[in-house]
């Protein structure tokens, strides 16, 4: 039975997140396979979601991947290994200014404590399946800095957050899709 665990411990970077969303999605495909298919899968080709980053993040050059995506600012690369990696993100998310201060590293992005923002951690990992299979899951988390940040992060997901499930899932369902037509 898979076990869905990170094989990093997110806790480390984020202990009290705020909110906290998971999405799993198993494959018929090997977890080389899987990875490799979620790295590839451009933002433009995920309907709502892609239209969802494209507002967020102006400037994406078309057919960037969510690899290229969580690789480069505003985005940072906090950790990576195969199968796996963790970015992140920090600002005032709420905000149509699209606020989102650069972070040179993880280091940066630990130490960050501008008041009325909050830190954004993504991670995506892929977890083989005993069938052969692998599932692919991805989990993201906001932290606020301080209770300012708390109460505007609450009535931004009071808004957001119903929609989430829909949306969130969106590209794990598309890379699977694809890693089982490549196999």
């Amino acid at each position: 039975m898979p076990h869905d665990d990170p094989p990093f411990d997110l806790d480390a970077w984020l202990p009290d997140a705020a909110i906290r969303t998971r999405h799993r999605r198993a494959a018929r495909a090997d977890a080389s396979a899987l990875w490799d298919a979620a790295g590839a899968l451009r933002v433009d080709s995920t309907g709502p979601l892609g239209r969802l980053v494209r507002w967020r993040i102006p400037g994406l050059p078309p057919g960037e991947t969510f690899r290229g995506l969580f690789a480069a600012p505003p985005f940072t690369v906090l950790a990576e290994g195969e199968h796996w990696s963790v970015s992140g993100l920090v600002g005032r998310i709420w905000t149509l200014r699209r606020d989102y201060p650069r972070v040179a590293d993880a280091d940066a992005f630990a130490a960050w404590a501008e008041p009325g923002t909050v830190r954004v951690l993504f991670a995506h990992w892929v977890e083989p399946l005993p069938d052969g299979g692998a599932a692919l899951l991805s989990e993201a988390r906001v932290e606020p800095v301080d209770r300012r940040a708390a109460l505007r992060l609450r009535a931004l997901w009071t808004v957001v957050g119903p929609w989430e499930r829909l949306i969130g899932g969106e590209a794990l369902a598309r890379a699977t899709r694809a890693a089982e037509a490549e196999s």
